[in-house]
């Protein structure tokens, strides 16, 4: 897939990126250079291959579910501007 200059200058206008003809041709070459490797990639068989979410098999370490603190939810509420019903109570902001 070919890139050309007036699609990097596209693409810098809808990301409201200032570029000058200077930038834009050194993206050009990037964007170029990037595409090239993604159609090497698209030609690769990967028949077979199970997708994965990261190459190494580990798990995340995780800490016990455990409550750590007490509930202070009446504490809170006594000292809120406005309460109903166990609910704090603000101002509506959208009509």
């Amino acid at each position: 897939m070919a890139i050309e200059h007036a699609d990097v200058l596209r693409a810098a206008h809808l990301a409201r990126l200032g570029l000058d003809e200077g930038e834009a041709a050194h993206y050009l070459d990037d964007l170029g250079r990037i595409l090239e490797m993604v159609d090497q990639l698209q030609a690769l068989d990967t028949e077979g291959v199970a997708p994965m979410a990261h190459p190494l098999d580990a798990t995340q370490r995780l800490r016990a579910d455990e409550v750590t603190e007490t509930d202070q939810r009446d504490d809170f509420q006594r000292c809120a501007p406005a309460v109903e019903n166990g609910l704090y109570l603000v101002p509506r902001v959208v009509e």
